[in-house]
Parts: C-alpha cells; sequence; structure tokens
C-alpha cells in the first residue's frame, strides 16, 4: 500500500478528489495543513446548516493506493491538468502493513459512565466493579459511549434509576443511533422502549445491540411513531442543537404528565435558545449536566 499526499488551495480541493477518484484510489482523505499550528482553522457544522467552507485554505489530501507505480501515475495525470498548477506534490509513501481490527480495537477501552456502570468492547472483560455494563462495539451508528454527550445521557439514567425507574413503563430513544441509551434504560429497569431513527444502518445496529446485551425493544424509523403522539414517562433524544429546536413540538408532546425529556449533543453556549424553542412547546429545559464544553439539558412536565 502507498500514500501519495497532495497539497492544494481551498478551491482546488474539491477537483483534486473528483480527480484522486476517479484514478481508482482507495481511499482520499483532507486535512488542515497547517493542523497544530497558530493558523489552524476550526472547519465543522451540524445538520441542516451548511459548512462556512468546504475545506481549509490550504488543505493536504492523502490518497491511498495499492502500489507505488499506480500512486505515481495518478500524481502524474493531476499534475498534468490545467488547472492544477497549484497543487504541489508532497511525497508517495509506503504504508506499513497493520492488523487494522486489532489497531482499532486497542482505541476503545471500557468506559465509565458511572463507578458501577461502564460501557464494555466485547473484546474486553468488564471491570471488577461493574455491576451493570453494557456490551458495545465501534459500528456504523453514532454511539460508543467516548463521546460527553452520550455518557451524560447514561449518567443521568443511572444516578435516577433507582428513584424514577419504575414509572418507566414506557421508554422513547429518538435519534438511538446504536441504540446505546435505550440499552442502558432498559438495564436500569425501564420497560417497553422504542428506539427510533432516520438511518436504517442505525436501526439494525440497535437491533443487534440489543440482542447482544439480552435487552428487549423496538427499534425502527420514526414513522412508526403513532400520530396523535403516544406519551412516554422517558423521552430521550441524545442528536445535536439545530435538529432538536426542529423536533421540538415533537419531542415535547410526547413527554407524559410527569415525565421527563433528556436532550443532548447540545453545546453550554446554545442552551437559551434551546429553552426558547421548548418553552414554547410547554416544557421549562435546565440545564442538568455538562462535560467538555457540552451540556444535558432536561425537563420534566408538570404532573
Amino acid at each position: 500500500m502507498h500514500e501519495l499526499t497532495l497539497l492544494a488551495r481551498e478551491e482546488l480541493v474539491e477537483a483534486v478528489c473528483d480527480a484522486l477518484i476517479e484514478l481508482e484510489s482507495l481511499s482520499v482523505s483532507v486535512e488542515d495543513a497547517d493542523a497544530d499550528t497558530p493558523v489552524e482553522e476550526a472547519l465543522w457544522g451540524e445538520p441542516g446548516v451548511p459548512l462556512p467552507r468546504e475545506a481549509w485554505q490550504r488543505s493536504t489530501l492523502k490518497a491511498l493506493f495499492p502500489d507505488a507505480d499506480t500512486a505515481t501515475e495518478a500524481a502524474t495525470v493531476v499534475l498534468a491538468q490545467d488547472w492544477a498548477k497549484d497543487v504541489r506534490l508532497l511525497g508517495i509513501a509506503e504504508v506499513p502493513d497493520e492488523d487494522w481490527v486489532r489497531l482499532t480495537q486497542s482505541q476503545f477501552a471500557p468506559v465509565e459512565v458511572t463507578p458501577e456502570f461502564w460501557i464494555v468492547p466485547t473484546w474486553h472483560e468488564p471491570p471488577a466493579q461493574a455491576r451493570r455494563f453494557i456490551r458495545l462495539d465501534p459500528g456504523l451508528a453514532f454511539g460508543t459511549g467516548t463521546h460527553p454527550t452520550t455518557r451524560m445521557c447514561l449518567r443521568w439514567i443511572a444516578t435516577r434509576a433507582a428513584d424514577l425507574s419504575p414509572a418507566w413503563s414506557k421508554v422513547l430513544d429518538y435519534g438511538c443511533g446504536s441504540g446505546i441509551l435505550a440499552i442502558g434504560a432498559a438495564l436500569h429497569g425501564a420497560r417497553d422502549i422504542d428506539a427510533v431513527d432516520i438511518d436504517p444502518a442505525a436501526v439494525q445496529a440497535t437491533v443487534d445491540n440489543a440482542q447482544a446485551n439480552g435487552v428487549e425493544l423496538e427499534a425502527a424509523l420514526p414513522d412508526v411513531l403513532p400520530s396523535p403522539a403516544q406519551a412516554y414517562p422517558l423521552v430521550l433524544a441524545n442528536i445535536l442543537a439545530t435538529p432538536l429546536k426542529l423536533l421540538a413540538p415533537l419531542l415535547a408532546a410526547h413527554v407524559a404528565p410527569g415525565g421527563h425529556l433528556v436532550l443532548a449533543g447540545i453545546l453550554d453556549r446554545q442552551d437559551d435558545e434551546l429553552k426558547t424553542a421548548y418553552a414554547a412547546a410547554g416544557l421549562d429545559l435546565q440545564v442538568s449536566d455538562t462535560e467538555d464544553g457540552w451540556i444535558l439539558m432536561t425537563a420534566r412536565r408538570a404532573g
């Protein structure tokens, strides 16, 4: 395996990527050429919000090819294009063979939610102090427990379950991803759990992960939810701020009298806009937890 590395200006990145794909590269990645310098740029967005730009002012493109000859031929073809006169070749290097499965596994260790509740990949043994644990491997769907938003949701479930789980006769996990929140709720006494996601891969991941953890739930696309909205004593949604705002009327309508709404995927600077959106839907959101710039927001409907 050989890696071809090119340097391109922002406006050329898309054309270079398209050319490398046409030349049958195995993969192409784009990175900030100024990463880890004083002029490094943050470039990210949320669903439904366009990125401020498609690439960095100076972008490094790395393309994998099966051998040195094909990498060299690809570089020659790209650099020969009229539009590519400002594209620079940084190098072609051999990529050592790796045991990618073992390498990936080494990056995922057990994750502590509380001292007694852990997320444990299948290739690890649960810690001795874990009274409850979720078996979960990295997959196509979001939610491995390594992100603060997931941990805060699970921590809320684990620390409130002793008092609240008798009322969790029905639970909705909206935007279930890997199903980790639904599984966490089930392990802490929740019953009759509906887990929905717009991504069919997430629905399948939730089904598989539930089976691996001995948990019963219903996983499906959101259009299975009844209208008018069915009430749930607990509604969980770990998505992002923009879709959470748009979903405020729908999610609020699913919260039963006396029930709780738990929202994550929100940056600390976004709390006021979420409060406003859910106030209009009849719920008083408050910040319940914070971690690494992210916040957990919860509300309880009057009983």
